[in-house]
């Protein structure tokens, strides 16, 4: 079977949560984001982060870069027209480019842009109609060494969301600070998360992770237990952590 074949029977991933709930918590992410972007201090900007060969000020502008991506049609077009012609893994290239187009910035003016963009792509995602989100992406994505197909949707309510909620944590342990977690929020996202692992593997498990945006989860019966505290658990499921088990199945972020 060609791989084309496989991507045109592949089964398109879309999002689980309501579309209401969806655009809350990017609302909601993006505010969290620009506090912690916001707090940086002139030390801070070149230390070393949980993304490889990331320090802060590469992982900021990768955030500035992709949230003006999701908040312009304009930009979202030169990105992905400057990515495809870098050629190799697409979002290697995507992201690269974004480091890339902010380089010039200023300390200061990526801390203002965050500002400025995070509110902008937030209406723009919650803007986008119902028939542009039920389309295929044009670039299979590789999860755990799998290739899949994705819907617009999923990338826009979702993956837009979970990128900077993890790079958000990846800015606090950084710098040694505990990020801002609540149950309404991360907790949402969290159970999100599981619920997309788990079916994902399709094993039974126990799960019971632990923090503020923690609970406890039964997917079928006799399988395997796992205890973390949840944001471990995200930070293993997105390959920044080595596990083995169920824990090395990936999930998107």
């Amino acid at each position: 079977m060609t791989k084309t074949a496989q991507r045109d029977t592949a089964p398109l991933v879309i999002s689980t949560l309501d579309r209401a709930t969806l655009m809350r918590l990017a609302a909601t992410e993006y505010g969290r984001c620009a506090d912690v972007v916001s707090a940086l201090r002139g030390v801070d900007w070149a230390r070393r982060t949980d993304c490889p060969d990331w320090d802060i000020r590469a992982l900021t502008g990768h955030m500035v870069g992709m949230t003006e991506m999701a908040a312009s049609l304009r930009v979202n077009f030169r990105q992905m027209r400057a990515a495809k012609r870098r050629g190799g893994v697409f979002i290697d290239a995507l992201t690269a480019v974004q480091v890339e187009e902010t380089r010039a910035l200023s300390n200061e003016q990526i801390v203002a842009r965050f500002r400025v963009i995070g509110p902008r792509a937030a209406r723009a995602r919650r803007r986008t109609p119902g028939f542009v989100r039920r389309r295929a992406m044009p670039q299979p994505q590789m999860v755990g060494g799998i290739e899949e197909v994705w819907s617009l949707g999923y990338l826009i309510d979702t993956i837009l969301t979970r990128d900077p909620w993890m790079h958000r944590i990846d800015l606090c342990r950084a710098v040694g600070v505990t990020p801002v977690v609540t149950a309404d929020h991360d907790g949402v996202l969290v159970a999100d998360v599981v619920t997309e692992w788990a079916a994902r593997h399709g094993q039974a498990c126990e799960v019971r992770l632990g923090g503020e945006a923690g609970g406890s989860w039964s997917f079928g019966a006799s399988g395997e237990s796992i205890e973390l505290d949840a944001i471990e658990f995200c930070r293993a499921l997105s390959g920044r952590a080595a596990m083995s088990g169920l824990l090395a199945t990936q999930v998107p972020f």
